[in-house]
């Protein structure tokens, strides 16, 4: 496309993304890891989520974008400003998916941001300050939980050592995995540690039902749910399953399920705002005809209200101390995230885009955890939502419209204009 004419950030021309290149991006990077059900198997680290990252890159060199990593894996392309001095202007997301997910989390907010790159170039603006995309390592913590793992240790709430010793079930740890990563790409420039902005804006498919339902084209979203992760384990003893009796048994697995129906009846909430979920669970050995004698379990537990959070998070570590059916129990706190509040300038820049283009939108509060939740201790901070076909997230039938991932990226463009000078 030629420039219609050109101009700076201070009198921006009308730039209008182009939607067709969105979308095509999108289908494009799906491919990536793509599964017999139409969803994606992209997890941290692998050679999918490697094969993204250098399709990305392939598309922002092509542009002349300066692209650099840091200690944990956080991918950095920038798009110059005239003044190199200033913080840039960052929006950005996740290239990484769940086992069995969707081909919009996190990759949109990737592509978003890249689309108003080279918008910008199409209409020649150019902009005092730089702009940064940037895509977050480990953002679902799939393999290598915690989730949020690449903005968590850039924000220093997890310190690199610690997240580079994690393991997944195979027993890869961080450091090597993200190592095999780094020698695949190609030449990155090197950056420190840390979270370095003017302001942080992350588009993202809502993840549930609230804007289809209300017909909206985008959500501004005011804040972000808190998030607690727990690793539970308890050890009993293996012994054949066709000669130990049952009272001499010490079964991991049915003091395992014994403890997640005790913590589930003690947490319960009658209003049915808490989320507590077990999504990973292990049996050792994994033989048919063998008592367990360990099992691992992961819990998910979410509230807006960071007291209500904190209280049900200290009721799971009670119940988790001593031992149920003779197994000890031992609990570990890998995560504990508080509720957030997304900046009020922020957040009126994206309401004010959203309004400016004549859309219908409403303010909202994210039930899921993004990387703006690191971001927001930081910097400046906010985020737009849009709709996503009956609020299926986190699923291989995961579904956008390409109108509606268009309409959030002009928001997301004009709303990063529009917080340069502010």
């Amino acid at each position: 496309m030629n420039a219609p004419n050109q101009s700076s950030d201070l009198a921006p021309v009308d730039a209008r993304i182009s939607g067709q290149r969105l979308w095509e991006r999108l289908c494009a990077m799906a491919e990536i890891g793509a599964t017999a059900k139409g969803g994606v198997n992209r997890q941290a680290l692998t050679n999918e989520d490697t094969r993204g990252r250098m399709l990305l890159l392939e598309w922002a060199t092509a542009r002349g974008y300066q692209a650099s990593i840091d200690p944990i894996g956080n991918l950095f392309i920038r798009r110059a400003g005239r003044n190199p001095a200033l913080s840039p202007v960052m929006t950005g997301s996740h290239l990484d998916s769940q086992p069995t997910g969707g081909k919009f989390d996190g990759v949109y907010g990737v592509l978003a941001g890249l689309e108003v790159f080279e918008t910008l170039d199409d209409y020649g603006v150019t902009t005092e300050r730089p702009m940064e995309l940037v895509v977050w390592m480990n953002e679902e913590g799939s393999r290598f939980p915690p989730p949020t793992m690449g903005s968590a240790v850039a924000a220093g709430a997890l310190p690199l050592a610690e997240a580079l010793a994690i393991r997944d079930v195979k027993g890869a740890d961080v450091a090597s995995a993200l190592q095999a990563q780094i020698v695949a790409l190609p030449p990155l420039g090197q950056r420190e540690l840390g979270i370095d902005a003017h302001a942080y804006i992350e588009a993202h498919i809502e993840q549930g039902p609230v804007l289809e339902n209300e017909t909206c084209d985008v959500g501004i979203v005011t804040g972000i749910q808190g998030l607690h992760a727990y690793e539970i384990q308890l050890i009993g003893a293996e012994a054949h399953a066709g000669t130990t009796p049952l009272r001499h048994r010490k079964d991991a697995l049915v003091a395992a399920t014994a403890l997640i129906a005790r913590i589930r009846a003690a947490i319960v909430d009658p209003l049915d705002v808490l989320r507590f979920t077990v999504g990973r669970f292990e049996v050792y050995p994994g033989s048919p005809n063998t008592v367990p004698g360990k099992v691992t379990f992961n819990i998910d537990l979410r509230h807006p209200d960071a007291a209500h959070l904190l209280g049900a998070g200290d009721k799971i570590l009670q119940l988790c101390q001593g031992e149920i059916e003779g197994c000890p129990i031992s609990a570990k706190v890998l995560l504990r995230s508080t509720p957030v509040s997304f900046d009020a300038r922020v957040v009126g820049a994206v309401r004010d885009a959203a309004n400016a283009r004549g859309m219908k939108f409403r303010d909202i509060v994210s039930g899921a955890t993004h990387d703006a939740k690191y971001t927001a201790q930081h910097v400046p901070t906010g985020m737009v939502f849009v709709p996503c076909e009956k609020g299926i997230s986190h699923n291989e039938a995961e579904s956008a419209r390409p109108v509606d991932v268009a309409a959030g990226a002009q928001v997301l463009c004009d709303a990063m204009l529009a917080i340069m000078s502010a």
